[in-house]
């Protein structure tokens, strides 16, 4: 049954008891006394026009460094996520501004190439400091340190968002196999998480978020499967069998549309704040089938598989050329010799290291930096750090580009 406003006394609203903690920054952000945005959608446009954002355009949903412009790229996905977890929020009564914000954001730290770009940066980070990889950690990372906004003085400083869209973006992992999602109670130092799916988000809309992230990519990936001819003959006819296992036994054609409306009408009829964002046992059985056959045939095609090494040789070529400038002090120096024999590479990482980096460029009030520095250039592992976020930043093409320049004589 469809009820409207169920979740309208849990909304993220000031008189909600995590209204406080919700709010809460990690140092002031500055006012405009004509600002008529709320809190939330001040996070949600900051998001919307830092440069981690624009680049989501060029990187990998499923199909890496695709040429046809009508195949999901990462930007096109995390609008989808906006646009259901809105759809889903507004009619549940919750707080729109907030999913919006939470669901833009959420995968600003995804690394290039996908899912196997970060298995190779988690790889990687593995085998020289022993930790690990993981792209909502990265995302809130990048939110909380990395990525900048001019001020009113045109200085660069951090996106300093909110506890609430920062504790949505590191709890979206979208891999939900229960049923159903609550939040939890307690409001945690968001960097002791140590593993996607450890802890539930704190808000009812990250869990919209949460499960809205599912919706999104299953049936999009299945209609660019069917635009790139990835799937068969028979293995659509057996995707037509486990759909019509539902009830959708008139069903002609198989894409997004389709799928994204039945799913978030069953998540409304279903989800109430006694049960919990949850979907009917029936839906959540073929949302798990739906799952299983796209790992058996898109995400692991062979189409896809030879590419992942290609992948691996542009990240590790990358990482390892860079790694091996380290110099203690005269690392910076060393950096800026690269430019003049790979301008692409020398010349932005040589400026990701004065924004980020603490060695003393001469060059910061130049670049007006007024952000947070966060690695010790003195220290090999922070120096190895520094390298992994430069990579994870690159978009498809300019990790391609760069992998041709340092390649070419």
């Amino acid at each position: 049954m469809y009820k409207q406003g169920r979740f309208k006394s849990e909304a993220i609203f000031e008189g909600n008891a995590k209204w406080e903690k919700s709010i809460e920054r990690l140092s002031p952000l500055y006012q405009r006394e004509d600002d008529f945005r709320s809190i939330f959608f001040r996070d949600y446009n900051r998001i919307l026009h830092c440069k981690a954002y624009r680049r989501l355009k060029h990187k990998t949903q499923v199909f890496f460094a695709t040429k046809n412009d009508h195949i999901c790229t990462r930007m096109e996905h995390v609008t989808h996520v906006a646009s259901v977890s809105e759809t889903v929020s507004n009619f549940l009564g919750l707080n729109t501004d907030l999913t919006r914000a939470i669901a833009l954001g959420h995968d600003l730290g995804h690394a290039p190439f996908g899912h196997k770009g970060e298995l190779i940066l988690k790889n990687l980070l593995k085998k020289h400091l022993n930790e690990t990889f993981w792209h909502e950690q990265n995302s809130l990372f990048f939110v909380d340190k990395l990525e900048t906004l001019p001020d009113q003085s045109g200085r660069k400083r951090n996106l300093n968002l909110t506890y609430a869209v920062r504790d949505g973006i590191i709890s979206h992992c979208g891999e939900v196999n229960e049923n159903a999602i609550r939040p939890r109670d307690e409001a945690i130092d968001l960097y002791s998480i140590e593993k996607p799916n450890e802890y539930a988000p704190y808000t009812w809309e990250g869990c919209v978020v949460k499960i809205s992230d599912k919706i999104s990519y299953l049936g999009r990936d299945i209609e660019d499967a069917i635009t790139l001819k990835i799937l068969t003959r028979n293995q659509l006819k057996e995707l037509k069998q486990i759909i019509e296992k539902v009830g959708h036994e008139n069903i002609r054609e198989i894409n997004n549309t389709v799928l994204m409306h039945d799913f978030i009408k069953n998540l409304l009829a279903m989800s109430s704040p006694d049960e919990g964002i949850r979907f009917s046992d029936d839906y959540l059985e073929l949302i798990n089938s739906v799952k299983s056959f796209n790992y058996k045939y898109i995400y692991n095609h062979p189409r896809l598989i030879y590419f992942h090494s290609y992948a691996e040789l542009i990240i590790t070529s990358i990482f390892n050329l860079l790694a091996d400038l380290f110099t203690k002090e005269q690392t910076p120096e060393e950096v800026f010799k690269l430019k003049e024999i790979y301008p692409s590479l020398g010349d932005t990482f040589y400026e990701w290291l004065i924004d980020y980096a603490d060695a003393d460029f001469d060059q910061k009030s130049l670049y007006r930096t007024e952000n947070n520095n966060v690695y010790n250039m003195a220290l090999y592992s922070d120096y190895l750090k520094c390298i992994i976020a430069y990579i994870s930043s690159m978009t498809d093409t300019f990790a391609i580009n760069v992998f041709n320049e340092i390649t070419k004589f």
